[in-house]
C-alpha cells in the first residue's frame, strides 16, 4: 500500500521538491514531480539545475526517450509512466494513479487556499485508509 508524507507550511514549494528530489537520488529512488501545468515544470527544471553546485539531478519528462533510465520525471499530465517508485504531488487534486506508487510525498505551502486542497487530499487518503506521516517545514515530524 502507497505510504503517504505531507510536508506542510512550506516556504517555498519548488525549493522543497529540488532538495527532497536530491535526497531521493542520493539513495537511489526514482521520483516523478507531478506539477500543475508546463510553466511550473519549467521553474523546476530550473531549480534541479541549481539545486547542488558539485551534482546533477538527471531529469526529463515522461515521453521522453531517456525516460525509463532517468531518476527523475517530471510532468503535468497524467502520461504513461515509467517507473512508480516515489510520486511528489504538486497538483490541487489527489493524482488519480497514486496507488501505483511506494510513497506519495505531498507539498503544502503557507497559502490558505493550499492548505485547504490539501486538507481535502489529507481526508481523501485517510479516509481509504492509507498509512500517512505529516512533517512541519521545520522538520518536526508530526
Amino acid at each position: 500500500m502507497t505510504r503517504i508524507e505531507f510536508f506542510f507550511n512550506v516556504e517555498d514549494k519548488l525549493q522543497k521538491v529540488a532538495e527532497l528530489s536530491e535526497k531521493a537520488v542520493m539513495k537511489g529512488r526514482r521520483l516523478v514531480l507531478f506539477a500543475p501545468d508546463e510553466d511550473t515544470v519549467r521553474a523546476i527544471e530550473g531549480k534541479l539545475w541549481a539545486q547542488s553546485p558539485t551534482s546533477f539531478l538527471p531529469h526529463c519528462h515522461a515521453a521522453h526517450e531517456l525516460a525509463a533510465e532517468t531518476p527523475i520525471i517530471l510532468d503535468w499530465q497524467p502520461a504513461e509512466l515509467p517507473h512508480h517508485d516515489v510520486l511528489v504531488n504538486l497538483q490541487p487534486d489527489y493524482p488519480p494513479f497514486f496507488s501505483r506508487f511506494t510513497r506519495l510525498i505531498e507539498i503544502v505551502g503557507q497559502d490558505e487556499q493550499d492548505k485547504v486542497r490539501a486538507r481535502v487530499r489529507y481526508k481523501f487518503y485517510r479516509d481509504r485508509g492509507y498509512e500517512m506521516r505529516s512533517f512541519d517545514a521545520s522538520g518536526v515530524a508530526l
